[in-house]
């Protein structure tokens, strides 16, 4: 079968409906045809790359205009994570890929057990690396996992979609919302669906992409940004950072290991035989290697100081009696 042919057993959608779908598009920024990209596969290599970077250039600014969004939504997801909720991203295709990945990068970064931060893609596991593109189209598509995270008003939703209306994200946040969950769209086009039905929206204008609707590149760029700062953000909120370092984070590999120790060094000052030491005599905690090695703390007694300080080594140093 030629590349360009559908499967034979796939079915087109009723004609008014596709004629409904046709007109929304129509009307996205990010589904449009910049006619300034016309000659675009008439240009050498050197220009493309040129290109295409002048327009990335375009991403950061976008989301810099939602500056305020964010941070609101920071605020609330902190709010959330503080009476034991949990942070939940979910989309289709790319912008489901995107909260997985964000979502899977935390516990290593922040020491986060892997349920706090959960990603949900259209199609379940399979999507993550083959596209199930029908399931973007099921509105009721992310009840069953839900169902299965028993997801109440402790947790936080963000519904990625880069045009703002995939039916799957649009579901799941009013769905996500009737259960009193905290809502969160994250669009690439104004006044988007799903903005409606969230609580903050984050809507993210990028204009057209480099290649017209394919929205895993600029649109996908500031989904990854976006997610970075809610994420990031979140955790130097919850005192998973100390000084702009990583202080929480999980040695399960060498390099992590490594970086352990430098991170220590680099806090405390002291050398990196000390830093190794200090992290055995803790059990391989940063914050409490660090508080160990500035105050002279035995083990027991940084476990309790971190948790007297909420887990802020800030906080705990600031109590602590130096050495």
């Amino acid at each position: 079968m030629p590349s360009d042919t559908l499967p034979p057993d796939t079915l087109p959608p009723e004609p008014a409906r596709l004629g409904a779908l046709i007109a929304e598009l129509d009307t996205l920024t990010t589904e449009s045809f910049d006619r300034d990209r016309a000659d675009l596969d008439l240009l050498d290599t050197r220009a493309l790359v040129t290109a295409m970077n002048a327009e990335d250039h375009r991403v950061a600014d976008a989301v810099a205009a939602c500056g305020d969004d964010i941070a609101a939504a920071v605020d609330g997801i902190v709010a959330r994570l503080r009476r034991g909720g949990r942070l939940i991203y979910l989309g289709a295709g790319t912008a489901g890929r995107v909260g997985i990945l964000d979502a899977s990068e935390c516990p290593p970064t922040f020491g986060t057990p892997p349920e706090l931060v959960v990603g949900l893609i259209a199609g379940g596991e399979t999507a993550i690396h083959t596209a199930v593109e029908g399931a973007e189209d099921d509105p009721d598509g992310a009840l069953p996992d839900f169902d299965r995270l028993r997801l109440d008003e402790r947790d936080a939703v963000v519904g990625i979609s880069a045009s703002g209306r995939t039916p799957y994200v649009r579901g799941a946040l009013a769905h996500a919302r009737s259960r009193g969950a905290l809502t969160i769209a994250v669009a690439a086009n104004a006044d988007s669906v799903i903005a409606t039905v969230a609580d903050i929206a984050i809507e993210t204008v990028v204009g057209p992409e480099f290649v017209a609707g394919s929205t895993r590149l600029k649109a996908g760029t500031a989904q990854k940004l976006v997610a970075n700062m809610l994420t990031t953000l979140t955790m130097v909120k919850l005192g998973k950072t100390y000084r702009g370092v990583m202080v929480d984070l999980l040695a399960t590999n060498d390099k992590l290991r490594a970086r352990s120790i430098r991170t220590v060094a680099l806090v405390t000052g002291c050398d990196h035989a000390q830093a190794e030491r200090a992290l055995g005599e803790v059990g391989g905690g940063v914050k409490r290697a660090i508080l160990r090695v500035l105050t002279g703390m035995d083990a027991a007694a940084t476990a309790r100081a971190l948790d007297d300080a909420d887990g802020f080594l800030r906080v705990a140093l600031t109590r602590a009696a130096p050495a």
